[in-house]
C-alpha cells in the first residue's frame, strides 16, 4: 500500500483489512456520508463510485464500507460488542447494498408482502432458473425445456427487472439474460455464485431438437 493511501485510510478511520483503525477515532462524518448515499441509492453502490462523491479512492471507500458492515453486525475497533442492527450492509451484484438482517427476514416478508402480491409464481422462478443458467436463451428454448408456453411469464419477469433482451439469434428470435435486479433477487454477487445446476438441464444440441418438433407440430 503506498504511502497516500494509507494516509486516506487512517484519515477514514479504517486499517488496511477494513476494520476500524487501532487508535484511531472512526471519521462519523465520513460514514454518515456514506451511510446518507447508501440509504438513497436504488441499486448497489461501487466502491469507486462511492469515492467520488466523498473524496475518496475506491480503495479507501471499499475499507469504510467494510467497516460500516463491521459495525452493523455488532463488532467495533478493538473488538468490543456493540448492538446488533436489524439491517446489514452486504456486496452484492458488484456493489454494496443496505438490507434487512436475514434473522429477520419472516418479520419482513410478512410486513412488506402481507400475502404473496410480491412473491413470484412457480412458473416465473422455473422460468427465471432456465434464463439464469442457459443464457442468453430464447423463449422458444426457454419453453422447450419447461414444456409449456411462456411468453406471459417472460414478460413478466421483463417487466419486474428480472431479466433483459440481449440481442437477437440468426433466426431474429430475442436472446434474454438476467439482469443486476436477479442477482439482488438472490442476495448474490455474481452468476458465479449460482449452484452447479446447469449440467442437469438439457443440452444445447437437444434444445435444438425439441424446438424443431415444436414448431412443426
Amino acid at each position: 500500500m503506498s504511502a497516500d493511501a494509507a494516509a486516506a485510510r487512517a484519515a477514514a478511520g479504517v486499517d488496511g483489512q477494513g476494520a476500524p483503525a487501532a487508535g484511531v477515532t472512526v471519521s462519523d462524518e465520513l460514514l454518515a456520508a456514506a451511510e446518507a448515499v447508501l440509504v438513497v441509492s436504488d441499486e448497489p453502490v461501487a466502491p469507486a463510485a462511492l469515492g467520488g462523491a466523498l473524496g475518496l479512492g475506491a480503495e479507501e471507500a471499499e475499507a469504510l464500507l467494510e467497516a460500516l458492515a463491521a459495525e452493523y453486525r455488532g463488532e467495533s475497533a478493538g473488538g468490543a460488542a456493540t448492538r446488533r442492527r436489524g439491517f446489514i450492509l452486504r456486496r452484492v451484484a458488484g456493489g454494496w447494498r443496505l438490507a434487512s438482517a436475514p434473522e429477520h427476514a419472516g418479520i419482513v416478508e410478512g410486513f412488506v408482502v402481507g400475502g404473496a402480491s410480491a412473491r413470484l409464481s412457480q412458473a416465473a422462478l422455473e422460468t427465471l432458473a432456465v434464463v439464469a443458467y442457459r443464457q442468453p436463451v430464447t423463449r422458444g428454448r426457454i419453453a422447450a425445456i419447461r414444456g409449456v408456453n411462456v411468453d406471459g411469464v417472460v414478460r413478466t419477469l421483463h417487466a419486474r427487472g428480472l431479466i433483459e433482451e440481449a440481442g437477437n439469434e440468426t433466426s431474429g428470435a430475442i436472446l434474454y439474460r438476467t439482469t443486476n435486479e436477479f442477482l439482488e433477487y438472490l442476495g448474490i454477487d455474481s452468476l458465479d455464485e449460482l449452484p452447479p445446476l446447469a449440467p442437469h438441464l438439457p443440452d444445447a444440441s437437444q434444445l435444438e431438437d425439441i424446438e424443431h418438433e415444436t414448431e412443426t407440430r
